[in-house]
This record gives structure tokens, sequence and C-alpha cells, in this order.
């Protein structure tokens, strides 16, 4: 605390800030500007390559814990959920031009498996899956992830020295064999066990550009109809009734629309990273009921590559229906010349965190890839291709008047 107070006073860091302009050119708001109704992003955004290098070169000038993580410290509602809070420590990162991303801390080794007698959540979360997620969501073309980078923080100069939030100031701690630790402060199970260090001040983590705040583009947060059960024992109706999805497709907005196509594609883009942890989506109002789904969180995927849970295609499978466009894209990936583990190496070799999946998580995209086909050709035998296969066309560029609008 005392060098803490020491460095601000320094800086002069206690008198009161200057307001600084907004840059119209600046990344992040460029990425706030180009949402559309067709994803967070357009396709070759040149805009997106910027924010990902200014993610990986400015320097923080505050830090603090995120939203989520301060409602621990006042309340904990553990009858929804049974997780170590101090295994899901992230923070808040803010840099020049009012940028902001969500810095998640590496917790396990690339060459890691998450052990069998692990419940999905209570699973760690992998700063290397957040970036991984990113590439194959691009790959995809669904555009609905966050653009993610990996950094090596310096969690001394880049976070203790630059936040003024006491309590995250108070859990850093140098560790016996002098390397600087900090965990997170909450109700339960938050103990330097669950910290995370660097090396000796040097710490891997992804970094994840925040969406405009809700005030400027309002979302809603929508419970997944596939939703599974958080507790260590019963099952959803779902997981029992393999003809649940009748049931779904009574209820607006599965009903019709793009809705329950996009339960789908979310459902293919989960399998393929191992995430079974996709309890609730997000959309932006702004685009009515057939708008995409935001692919948040994805920090649980590419766990475990020597196991397929198949259970994560269950929309898929209950429901056979997939797009056009989504199933053109996935057979274009099972193509020798296009092989979708071949596509995600070359694309993340352009992070400096690389590599950022062992070879053995690339492998399984190839495995699950042909799972996915299989499963889609069992239901064209079944029930004929025109019933499967949804003619989806590419719409065109959404107009300026429904791109999602800021004001300065």
């Amino acid at each position: 605390s005392r060098r803490h107070k020491l460095y601000r006073e320094e800086l002069n860091l206690t008198s009161p800030a200057a307001p600084l302009p907004l840059r119209p050119e600046a990344s992040w708001l460029q990425f706030h500007l180009g949402i559309s109704r067709d994803g967070l992003y357009p396709r070759s955004s040149p805009t997106v390559n910027r924010l990902l290098q200014d993610m990986q070169d400015l320097t923080t000038i505050s830090a603090d814990y995120s939203q989520d993580e301060k409602a621990l410290l006042g309340a904990c509602d553990c009858s929804q959920i049974v997780k170590p809070s101090g295994v899901h420590l992230k923070l808040v990162l803010r840099f020049q031009d009012f940028g902001k991303a969500m810095f998640k801390p590496m917790r396990q080794k690339r060459e890691e498996e998450t052990p069998e007698d692990f419940f999905y959540f209570v699973d760690f979360q992998r700063h290397n899956a957040e970036i991984a997620a990113f590439h194959l969501d691009r790959i995809l073309d669904f555009r609905r992830v966050p653009p993610t980078v990996g950094r090596l923080i310096n969690v001394t100069k880049e976070i203790l020295e630059v936040t003024k939030n006491e309590i995250l100031q108070s859990v850093f701690f140098v560790s016996p064999a002098s390397n600087v630790c900090f965990f997170a402060k909450c109700p339960y199970m938050c103990k330097t066990e669950y910290a995370v260090c660097g090396n000796p001040h040097l710490l891997e983590g992804s970094l994840s550009a925040f969406l405009p705040s809700l005030n400027l583009a309002p979302r809603l947060s929508i419970p997944n109809p596939w939703i599974r059960s958080y507790s260590f024992d019963g099952k959803e109706e779902w997981e029992v009734n393999p003809l649940y999805c009748n049931t779904v497709r009574e209820i607006y907005p599965y009903s019709n629309g793009n809705r329950l196509l996009n339960i789908v594609d979310m459902a293919i883009f989960d399998f393929l990273i191992g995430n079974m942890d996709r309890h609730h989506y997000e959309m932006f109002t702004k685009f009515g009921d057939d708008g995409f789904l935001l692919h948040l969180d994805n920090a649980r995927g590419f766990g475990r590559h020597s196991h397929d849970e198949t259970s994560i295609l269950a929309p898929l499978s209950q429901c056979c229906i997939i797009k056009r466009t989504t199933l053109l894209r996935l057979q274009l990936l099972a193509e020798p010349e296009y092989r979708l583990s071949d596509v995600m190496r070359e694309s993340l070799l352009q992070d400096r965190l690389a590599p950022v999946l062992t070879e053995p998580h690339l492998l399984a995209l190839d495995r699950r890839l042909q799972l996915i086909l299989k499963a889609v050709r069992k239901c064209i035998d079944t029930y004929g291709e025109a019933k499967v296969v949804a003619n989806d066309t590419t719409q065109p560029e959404a107009p300026a008047s429904d791109r999602a609008k800021l004001t300065t």
C-alpha cells in the first residue's frame, strides 16, 4: 500500500485528470460503430486488426474488478451455481481512447486436460480458450465473439500500480518463489491457493474487447433452452426427452424466424470447442428477435481434447435443422485443402502467445467437425434435405440506419 501511494504521488496521479477528447478514429469506437445485424464486425475488417494490435500494445491506465466479481463481494446466490470464485478471477483493464478489455489470466497450462472428475461448472477458465474461440468464430464466419488477443501483462506495473480499487490492491502478495501474485476477494473459497502469479511480474492472459455500454446498445440475456442442470445430480428435460425440440418449437420466438437456427449455430460452435457451460445467451435489442446471438464467455472451452461431448449437439440432433450457409462452411472446412485444423493453426499463429492450442486440440476440431456432418446426414436421411437445410441467403450489408448507433 505504501509503495502504491508513493507511486501515485510521484506521477501526480492524485490531481484531477484533464478531460480527454474522444478521437473518432480510435479502434475501440470504430469497432462499436461497425456492429450490424450481420455480426459484430464486417468480414475482413481492418478495424478488428487495429483493435487487436492496440490491445496488445497500448499501456493500461487503470485496472479493476469486473461488475460480476464486484457483485460477489456483496451477495452470492449459491443455489444457482456451485463454483469456487477464486478460480474465475478476471479484471477490467482500461487503455487510452476510452478502450476497455476483459483480462482473464492463465489458469491452466496448454498441455493440461481438465480432470475427468470435474463438473463443467467448476472447470477452470482458460485464457487460451478465449483467444482460440475468437479465431474459430471468425473462421466459421459467425463473427459473434468479441475480438480477443493474447498478451503478457506486467501485473505489478499494469495492474497493481494503476488500480484505485483498495480491495484489489490488498490481494497482491509476493510468493515464496519471489513471484508477484494476486487472487479474488470474494465471500467463499478465495485464498492464496487460487492465486495467479507472474514470473516474476509477467503473466499470460487474454484480452477481450468490451461491447458498447448497455446505455448505448441495450442487450438481453436469455436462458438457453438447452441449459444444463447446475447441481451435482438431476437432469434437465432435454437430457431425458428426445422429443424436447417439439416443445421448444411451440414457444415464440423459437416457433419461427432465425432464433432456433442461431441456437443450432451456437451449439455447433460450442461442440467444436467443447464448451458445456452455455447457460445464457445475449442479443442486441436493436436488431429484434431475429438478431444474432453473442458467443460470450468461452473460457471453459478447449478443456479436453480426448473427449467429444456429443450432448452439446442436442439442438442440432433433436431439431434436425441447420442453415445452408453454416453447412456449406462446415463442408468446406472438411475438405483436405481447407482442413479446419490447418486454417485454425495458421490463424492462431498471428497471436503473440502462439502456439495458443496444442496439436491434439487442433486435431480434435477435425474429428468433431466430422461428427457434426454425420449428425446432419442422419437428419437428412430421416427427414429429407428440404426440411433439414434452411435456405438462408447471405443478407446484404445492413444500411447505416440499422447499425448500432453511438453518441459521443
